[in-house]
């Protein structure tokens, strides 16, 4: 197998294989620009979340998805934790964060005005895909330090052990792949 092709919640995917060490593989899943997907999968996360008062993500993957959600559901705006702080930002609160995805430690920034916006509000913290939980973990962290609560915590696929998770809204599972010794890929069970 040299990509997983994937069925998401109706629409087919090929994912490409990064490899994470010697022995183990991801599926890349990028649902920034995919138009379609995005537009087929809000919907139905929407109708799983239900009830929430704003929708928070981290740049920048979830963006898409954070916008179609947010419309799907009503509210007016959605949240962006940035990466890096912006010179529009003021009084910004700031946690790190090292993901599957990214091979350094990253820093994610909330802007005092949008921690104004979600101030003891219900939140949804949301991203393309969940895998060891770390950034999800951290947007987390970040609205509880900014005075909100977290009530519910979605995204497209569960990876890996992700999908033994009770505390995720989630479409489909994505399976993590052990490399073979020919180049090939196949899923880890």
């Amino acid at each position: 197998m040299k990509s997983y092709v994937m069925n998401v919640a109706g629409v087919q995917r090929e994912l490409p294989f990064v490899d994470i060490s010697d022995e183990l593989a991801f599926a890349s899943f990028v649902v920034i620009s995919d138009t379609e997907l995005v537009s087929h999968v809000a919907p139905l996360l929407a109708e799983k979340i239900g009830e929430c008062e704003a929708i928070v993500t981290a740049e920048a993957k979830g963006i898409a998805l954070a916008y179609a959600v947010s419309k799907e559901l009503g509210l007016k705006k959605f949240i962006v934790a940035r990466k890096s702080e912006k010179s529009y930002m003021k009084d910004s609160i700031e946690i790190a964060v090292k993901s599957i995805t990214t091979s350094n430690v990253q820093h994610l920034f909330l802007d005092g005005t949008d921690m104004e916006e979600i101030r003891g509000k219900n939140v949804c913290i949301i991203d393309d895909v969940v895998s060891t939980g770390d950034s999800l973990s951290a947007m987390e962290h970040l609205v509880k330090k900014a005075g909100a609560t977290v009530v519910k915590k979605a995204c497209i696929l569960a990876e890996g052990d992700a999908a033994n998770r009770d505390d995720l809204i989630f479409l489909e599972k994505l399976p993590l792949f052990k490399k073979t010794g020919n180049g090939e890929y196949e899923v880890l069970e």
